[in-house]
């Protein structure tokens, strides 16, 4: 079990967790995501390790409320323990040294830049955060990323905070904005549309780009196989092979594909959930 030490409601369906977890922590690098386990019988889910203190033994998570498991996940508040949590998984996010790093973070994706921005400035890298969201009620953790970063870029799509449009956008403008704003590598993290999005802006350019991909995962140990991506036309494991891969190598339109391919079945069991939290509260 993992005790939760701290919590913070970021959006209405977005929660912060600080556990304390010091194997993972100890090793954790950029990129790489826990196996949460809420209840006996359950099913596994993956999580990105958003940040670790290897100090104090603890790792950050940053749950989104979208099935039954994250709903569970997001009802435990602080002092509550967590079933199980195996990592760190998946590899870390390999960039060389000395350039200049762009990470655009989509939604609950921003939170993943955490530790990567952090870890990137500290070895010497000119580093830039992207932040999207909707409205900036959605925006998380920008002053938590502003001083973890050389610049922190804000895009909102009804222009209520920072640039007044989306992520690629603002990319777009970074790349053709000559040698001193244009980024040597991009690492997007985010929602498969976005990350499909990032790839197509920088494939003309032929800018570096990393995108982590989210497939639907039972074991996270490459025994499954249920987390194919198909990669450069071949066919990898994100669990052990990614979850970083080449952006311009992935075949998006089977990845969409298939993370659709159990909606019916997710939706009923949010609603079993749903219905058993009714019951509960009578």
């Amino acid at each position: 079990m993992a005790r939760i030490i701290e919590t913070r409601r970021l959006t209405p369906v977005t929660k912060y967790f600080r556990i304390e977890a010091p194997l993972i922590a100890s090793s954790a690098r950029p990129g790489q995501f826990v196996m949460l386990r809420v209840r006996e019988g359950g099913e596994r889910i993956p999580i990105t390790i958003a940040d670790y203190d290897r100090q104090l033994g603890t790792i950050t998570i940053v749950v989104q409320e979208v099935g039954a498991t994250t709903r569970m996940v997001c009802a435990l508040g602080t002092g509550d323990d967590i079933l199980d949590v195996a990592g760190p998984l998946g590899g870390h996010i390999d960039i060389a040294p000395g350039g200049h790093v762009c990470g655009v973070g989509g939604g609950f994706g921003s939170a993943a830049l955490l530790c990567l921005m952090r870890e990137f400035t500290a070895r010497g890298d000119r580093t830039t955060a992207i932040l999207g969201a909707r409205n900036k009620e959605l925006l998380i953790l920008a002053d938590e990323l502003r001083p973890l970063c050389t610049h922190l870029e804000i895009c909102t799509d009804d222009g209520s905070a920072g640039f007044r449009g989306f992520v690629t956008q603002r990319l777009a403008q970074l790349i053709e904005g000559g040698a001193e704003r244009r980024p040597d590598s991009v690492v997007a993290i985010g929602p498969m549309a976005m990350m499909r999005a990032i790839a197509e802006t920088t494939r003309a350019s032929k800018v570096k780009t990393l995108v982590s991909m989210d497939p639907l995962m039972v074991d996270g140990t490459g025994m499954c196989g249920g987390c194919r991506v198909t990669v450069a036309g071949k066919a990898k494991f994100a669990c052990v092979d990614g979850p970083c891969f080449d952006a311009h190598e992935v075949d998006f339109d089977v990845a969409m594909r298939r993370n659709k391919a159990y909606v019916q079945e997710e939706k009923q069991a949010l609603d079993r959930v749903a219905c058993l939290e009714r019951r509960e509260s009578r």
